[in-house]
């Protein structure tokens, strides 16, 4: 549910404005009004400022030469290179740019040395004093198939240098004719290169010595963003208060949860300032803060990750976190997966595995979900529990394995448990859109979303009551007709009361038209629960049957590579399931559900105001 809030209307002299701001920071119960954006050129600078202190943190953090084959004397060299006091983040940037630099250039140098290679080892200037003499000399290529020693009977040359596919030669004096491609002398050879190749390793080593020492000052960036940010966040609670009476007068208007009405009286009554406590309305729009149980609370990460609900909305998550644990465990499909989840929840206490510490009990909730779940299902680290003799006749009953007749085809019961599932959460979704709008709007603006809740939801219990003979054939026939006209009424002829009824009714077929086909294809959607279930169970028990394959019938040495396929097998299945067990559930909700719940998610987080507020952009 969403907690009820208190509005407070400070005034308080401009004066004293910065002190009773930091009183009132201390307190850290007060949501005060505020901006997480540049509203002028001073909290634009100094946001700029934030953002410079932290990409310069981040991009220090990322230097790492562990693994560089010079590790070790860049590490030494780092250790002399002084301690860099002015604009870190220019000063990153200016040595990553250079590095980037220098490895470009040790690439091009490579490229040159491998083409200098063949040539060997020779004196250029020898090779300028033959020319001077009137003896050129000319460098070829040529193919290795191509190439053949009768060439020099012809022209006067000598190999320098073949390998498999290619054949270096030179040609001194005229080479007219010869079927090989010439290529620009060499300016130097091979060794040459290495020399500058090794200058230029040790230019490389030593910036990044330079940027290996910058990281000495990461501390000092990331306090730099840490003040800079508190900085702001007072700066931005401060202007938010209208200054008036010729700026000697300051009004602020702050929120707060009602529990908390008592604590922040008593302190604000200490301060010297005057305030109007009053319960706060839709048209205040106040931050949201959410109150939940401790089953629903665990999900209000997954609440917050679409949007907050709006004041006067209803708070989604006591409905999405049974659906989110039902469809999590319907897409594991496995009871063995649920009982690795509750081993990891356990885990979590001990080891910040993917920083889920903080969710250890969403985790561990999920684990419980998917090994009851599993266990319906009757899957078992990729066992069919249906299949198993040891499993009583009475428990297999209970598991969704067999198949359901439905007018002369058979359907798995899984299946038909997950389309049953998305009706039934879509029938809630569209009561739960009805009633919102009747409590947040009146009756009039839910009349059509009354309609076709009365033509769906009541259609389909009526059925329901049908098919199990509960009223007999002339009752439905009344109840259908009844539930026909009434639905009719409210979503062709007053769907919108007071408007052209010509218009009412061209509104209601277009509203036909997108409810017959969208309800259809979110019905659908719910096959992915089935389906990823399945998936997942047949995966696991083919790396069962790989491992047992490979087992056979009298395993000694075998047992190794046995356990070896079906661990890493079942921890792959186990990754893979776990990411469509997030996903999938996770659009069933904020697509399916949502939608036809009219669910809007535009409220604003509350975010008391205190030293350790965080900024968010």
């Amino acid at each position: 549910m969403i907690a009820k809030m208190t509005k407070y209307s400070i005034l308080l002299l401009g004066s004293d404005k910065d002190a009773i701001l930091s009183q009132i920071r201390d307190l850290g119960l007060l949501d005060i009004t505020r901006s997480a954006k540049p509203i002028d050129k001073h909290s634009e600078a100094l946001l700029q400022e934030i953002r410079d202190a932290r990409s310069a943190a981040d991009a220090i953090a990322r230097i790492d030469f562990t693994y560089d084959p010079d590790a070790e004397a860049i590490a030494k060299e780092a250790e002399g290179v002084p301690d860099f006091e002015g604009d870190l983040l220019r000063e990153a940037d200016e040595w990553l740019a250079h590095l980037r630099t220098l490895e470009s250039q040790r690439s091009d140098l490579e490229k040159e040395r491998k083409q200098l290679e063949p040539w060997g080892v020779f004196d250029p200037q020898a090779v300028s004093r033959l020319a001077d003499r009137g003896i050129r000399l000319r460098f070829f290529t040529a193919p290795a198939k191509r190439f053949s020693d009768d060439w020099a009977s012809q022209w006067p040359l000598e190999v320098i240098h073949r390998d498999e596919g290619t054949v270096w030669f030179v040609v001194a004096g005229e080479a007219e004719g010869i079927p090989a491609t010439e290529v620009p002398a060499p300016a130097y050879d091979y060794t040459v290169a290495d020399s500058k190749a090794e200058a230029l390793r040790g230019e490389i080593r030593s910036a990044k010595a330079s940027l290996l020492a910058l990281r000495r000052s990461l501390p000092d960036a990331q306090k730099r963003a840490d003040d800079k940010l508190g900085e702001l966040n007072f700066y931005l609670a401060s202007i938010s208060g209208e200054e008036a009476a010729e700026g000697t007068l300051c009004a602020l208007t702050a929120f707060a949860p009602t529990d908390d009405d008592a604590r922040i009286a008593e302190a604000l009554d200490t301060m010297d300032l005057y305030y109007i406590r009053e319960a706060a309305r839709k048209e205040d729009n106040p931050p949201i803060k959410l109150k939940n149980n401790w089953f629903a609370r665990q999900f209000e990460t997954l609440t917050g990750m679409y949007g907050m609900p709006v004041y006067d909305e209803f708070d989604p998550t006591p409905i999405l976190a049974p659906f989110f644990m039902l469809f999590w465990a319907f897409c594991m499909g496995d009871a063995g997966y649920g009982l690795v989840l509750m081993g990891v929840a356990l885990l979590l206490k001990k080891v910040n595995i993917l920083d889920l510490r903080n969710h250890r009990r969403l985790v561990m909730t999920l684990g419980v979900g998917a090994t009851v779940v599993g266990l319906f299902l009757g899957t078992f680290f990729g066992i069919s529990l249906a299949e198993v003799s040891w499993i009583p006749e009475g428990c297999k009953k209970l598991m969704l394995a067999g198949k359901l007749e439905l007018g002369g085809s058979a359907y798995d019961l899984s299946m038909v448990a997950a389309i049953a599932i998305g009706v039934f959460h879509i029938c809630l979704a569209m009561v739960i859109k009805a009633i919102g709008l009747t409590k947040r709007f009146g009756f009039k603006a839910a009349i059509s979303t009354w309609g076709w809740v009365t033509l769906i939801v009541g259609g389909l219990i009526t059925a329901g009551l049908a098919l199990t003979r509960v009223i007999d054939a002339s009752v439905t026939k009344i109840v259908v007709i009844v539930l026909g006209v009434v639905s009719a009424l409210g979503i062709f002829i007053f769907n919108k009361p007071g408007r052209n009824p010509l218009v009412n009714i061209g509104a209601g077929l277009w509203d036909t038209y997108g409810m017959a086909t969208g309800i259809l294809g979110d019905v659908l959607s719910y096959i992915r629960l089935y389906a990823l279930g399945l998936a997942g169970g047949m995966l696991g028990n083919a790396f069962n049957n790989l491992g047992g394959m490979l087992l056979g019938e009298n395993p000694t040495w075998q047992w190794v590579f046995f356990v070896l396929i079906v661990v890493f097998g079942h921890t792959l299945n186990f990754a893979m399931s776990c990411l469509g067990a997030f996903v999938h559930p996770l659009r069933l909700t904020f697509v399916e559900y949502f939608k036809n719940s009219g669910y809007e998610g535009k409220g604003t987080t509350f975010r008391p105001f205190k030293r350790e507020t965080t900024l968010q952009q």
